[in-house]
C-alpha cells in the first residue's frame, strides 16, 4: 500500500474497495454464522420420531406403501375370479400328494364292477357310526345291524338266492331302522356282487315273495319286523343290490299316505347311510372313512 498527497492509503493495485464483515458473510456460505437454530438429528439416522418435516416424509412413505401393495393384492383376486387364471401370470402350484386315480367312464364309475372296487364293505361303513340321524327334521334310530355269512341267510324266495349265487355275492350287511314315533320300522341290506349286470339280476328276481329278510330287533318296536303287511323293493348301485323291506310297525297295510310315508323313511335313511357310501366309492374307489 502507498500513501497520497492527502494522507490517505491507496492499494499499490487496482482492486475493489473492501468488504464489510456483514457483507463477505452474506456472499461466502462457509463464513456464515454456526449460530442458527437447526432442526435436531437422530443418533441411529432416520427415525419416525425426528421432529419436523424430514421425519414425517418416510413414514408416509411407507404408510402409503402398504396401501398400494393391498390394492395390488386385491386387484389380483378380482383378476383371477373374473377371468381366471389366463389373466394372470402365476407360477404354477406344486403338488403335494399323490393325484387321484381317473374313475372308469360310466355312471357308477369305480363301483360299477368289484374288480375296479374290491374293498369289502362293512355295517359301519354302509351304515355308519351313529345309531341316529336327521333328515329334514325326521328322526331315525338304527337298532340292529348283522353281516351274514352267506348271502342267502339274509334273503327271502327261490329266485333271489338263486340270483345271488349267481353273481357270486360274497358280502351282504343289513341294518334295521325305525323312526322318531315309533310308527315306520324297516330293513336295508346291501349286497356285494361281481357287476353290475349281476346286481341288475338280482333286482330282476325281487318281487312280492323275492326279498330282503327282515332283520328282528331286540327292542320294543322294530321286534314286530317281518309280521303284517310291508313293501319291498330292490334297486343296484354298480355292482351293489340293495334291498329293503318297510312297514309299518302294527303290520297293518299302508294306504296311500302310509305308503308315501314309508316311501320317504326308505329315501331319507338310504340317502344319509348306503347311498352316502357307496356314492364315495363311485368316485374313489375306497371305502368311506
Amino acid at each position: 500500500m502507498v500513501s497520497n498527497g492527502s494522507g490517505e492509503r491507496e492499494n499499490g493495485t487496482d482492486s475493489a474497495p473492501r468488504r464489510s464483515r456483514k457483507e463477505r458473510a452474506a456472499s461466502d456460505p462457509e463464513q456464515a454464522p454456526q449460530s442458527r437454530e437447526q432442526a435436531p438429528q437422530s443418533r441411529v439416522g432416520w427415525s419416525p420420531y425426528d421432529e419436523g418435516a424430514r421425519s414425517r416424509a418416510p413414514l408416509w412413505f411407507a404408510l402409503g406403501g402398504v396401501v398400494v401393495l393391498g390394492l395390488l393384492g386385491g386387484g389380483i383376486a378380482v383378476m383371477w375370479k373374473a377371468g381366471g387364471p389366463s389373466t394372470v401370470e402365476t407360477a404354477t402350484p406344486r403338488r403335494t400328494s399323490a393325484p387321484l386315480p381317473a374313475a372308469p367312464p360310466g355312471k357308477y364309475g369305480f363301483a360299477a364292477d368289484r374288480s375296479t372296487d374290491p374293498d369289502p364293505i362293512s355295517v359301519k361303513e354302509i351304515f355308519g357310526k351313529k345309531k341316529k340321524l336327521t333328515v329334514s327334521g325326521r328322526g331315525y334310530e338304527m337298532t340292529i345291524t348283522s353281516k351274514d355269512k352267506k348271502c342267502t341267510d339274509g334273503a327271502l324266495g327261490d329266485k333271489l338266492q338263486k340270483a345271488l349265487k349267481a353273481g357270486k355275492c360274497n358280502q351282504l350287511v343289513r341294518a334295521s331302522f325305525r323312526d322318531k314315533e315309533g310308527k315306520v320300522i324297516g330293513t336295508i341290506g346291501v349286497a356285494n356282487l361281481t357287476t353290475s349286470k349281476t346286481a341288475s339280476a338280482v333286482a330282476k328276481s325281487g318281487d312280492s315273495k323275492n326279498y330282503v329278510k327282515p332283520l328282528t330287533g331286540k327292542d320294543s318296536v322294530t321286534k314286530f319286523l317281518g309280521s303284517g303287511s310291508g313293501g319291498a323293493n330292490i334297486s343296484t348301485h354298480g355292482h351293489y343290490a340293495i334291498m329293503v323291506w318297510f312297514q309299518n310297525k302294527d303290520g297293518t297295510k299302508p294306504d296311500k299316505k302310509g305308503s308315501k310315508r314309508l316311501y320317504e323313511a326308505i329315501s331319507d335313511i338310504t340317502k344319509a347311510t348306503v347311498f352316502k357310501a357307496l356314492d364315495n366309492r363311485t368316485l374313489s374307489g375306497s371305502p368311506l372313512t
